[in-house]
């Protein structure tokens, strides 16, 4: 799509969130890295050529410049295995500025089932990060992600937001204490020692856990965790007897299934003793038929909150000065994107103004000595880009007018080209 004048118009958000979908559809919408590739792939088959994806545990989103709504729900129902019907149920679409007040309010953690979450910003840079490594995220969003990740800095360092470990690792543990008021003498199991399951770890190690095992598929990073918090280690083929000896089970991975199943659960029938088992992960790692069982009580990320949380109705008060800065930030990117109008006429001016430098110094040339011709081109050059400055600087100044570039335009008979051609 060519455009001579970048609107903000051209953007468009579509996905699910945790506020309308509960886990079992969020589950159907979550996107693996290679599905992230292979939809940015098919984008850009379609012309689409400015995209990112977000995914999380509580939202799958597509950010798209120049994109139609209904195009981008076709790719995301295409590379989930969610059903159309399924998105016009639980899905949301926002286009214009609507679609970019949803972006900053997503990344500086307004819009998160944790109040301020610390882990959004992180999964939004990812998706991010993955598309313009494949090429398929132009100026106007690169620019626009320059505001946005200002924003949520200037968030944190101009509000208490961040303040009281706003993450889900932390409320996973509110949700324990509140269920056992005291960890110390409780036998808990935390499987997964990625970004999660590490700060669910230290979380449990502040709030008095004494008795923690971890349990990884990769032995190693486990044995990495466990020596920094003096915590025991066990191994996948464990995974039935140490749920049985558990008070607490705790699962954040990133598989795609899950990981315990009723297979796993038959120690613990026969024992039979009352456990609490939280699933940290999207899609669920702890199969529902689990949660059937009378003396096991699963909680998945629906659950989780913090609400109740004196840190929460602290950041709660600065919600008015975070979305100040929203606005500050989205005016700023406004203005940057008034200017980019007169950036086709800059150009233009630039290449006449030049192009009647050379044909001035062709001209006479032969009557210059060879060891003057180098400093007469460059004198030439310096004089041009001082006359062409007080013209770029004057366009500037009156992007907001299509006037003043319509007069340039006409008065040096340029030819503007949209940058995008």
């Amino acid at each position: 799509m060519n455009r001579s004048c970048p609107t903000i118009d051209t953007f468009c958000i579509v996905g699910v969130n945790h506020w309308e979908a509960t886990i079992e559809v969020r589950e159907k919408f979550s996107i693996s890295d290679a599905q992230k590739e292979a939809l940015i792939e098919g984008a850009k088959r379609e012309g689409i050529r400015s995209l990112f994806v977000i995914s999380t545990c509580n939202r799958t989103e597509i950010v798209a410049q120049d994109a139609s709504p209904r195009e981008l729900i076709r790719l995301l129902i295409t590379y989930s295995d969610a059903s159309l019907d399924e998105f016009h149920t639980y899905g949301f679409e926002k286009e214009g500025e609507k679609a970019i007040q949803h972006l900053f309010q997503v990344t500086v953690g307004l819009d998160s089932q944790i109040l301020g979450d610390l882990q959004i910003v992180k999964q939004v840079k990812e998706g991010y990060v993955l598309a313009s490594e494949m090429n398929a995220v132009d100026g106007e969003l690169h620019r626009l992600m320059q505001h946005v990740f200002r924003a949520h800095k200037r968030s944190r360092n101009e509000t208490s937001l961040g303040e009281g470990a706003a993450t889900t690792a932390y409320a996973a543990v509110r949700f324990a204490t509140n269920t056992f008021d005291n960890l110390s003498d409780k036998n808990i199991l935390l499987i997964g020692t990625g970004k999660i399951g590490k700060v669910t770890c230290k979380n449990l190690v502040s709030l008095g856990a004494k008795k923690v095992t971890l349990m990884n598929r990769t032995r190693d990073r486990a044995e990495f965790v466990a020596d920094r918090f003096n915590l025991e280690v066990a191994g996948m083929d464990d995974m039935p007897a140490q749920i049985a000896d558990a008070d607490l089970v705790i699962v954040a991975t990133g598989a795609t299934d899950a990981i315990i199943t009723m297979e796993h659960m038959q120690p613990s029938i026969a024992d039979g003793c009352y456990k609490v088992m939280l699933d940290l992960s999207v899609p669920r790692n702890i199969d529902p038929d689990v949660g059937e069982l009378d003396f096991v009580d699963v909680a998945n990320m629906d659950y989780l909150t913090d609400v109740t949380d004196e840190a929460y109705q602290k950041r709660e008060e600065n919600i008015p000065l975070v979305k100040k800065i929203i606005e500050d930030e989205l005016i700023g990117y406004k203005n940057w994107l008034s200017t980019q109008k007169v950036v086709p006429t800059i150009k233009a001016l630039t290449q006449k103004f030049d192009d009647i430098r050379e044909d001035e110094f062709d001209f006479f040339k032969n009557k210059i000595k060879d060891s003057d011709r180098d400093k007469v081109e460059n004198l030439t050059r310096r004089i041009v880009n001082k006359i062409a400055a007080y013209s770029i600087e004057h366009l500037r100044d009156h992007h907001e007018s299509e006037q003043v570039t319509q007069v340039v335009n006409e008065m040096f008979k340029l030819e503007t080209h949209s940058s995008d051609e």
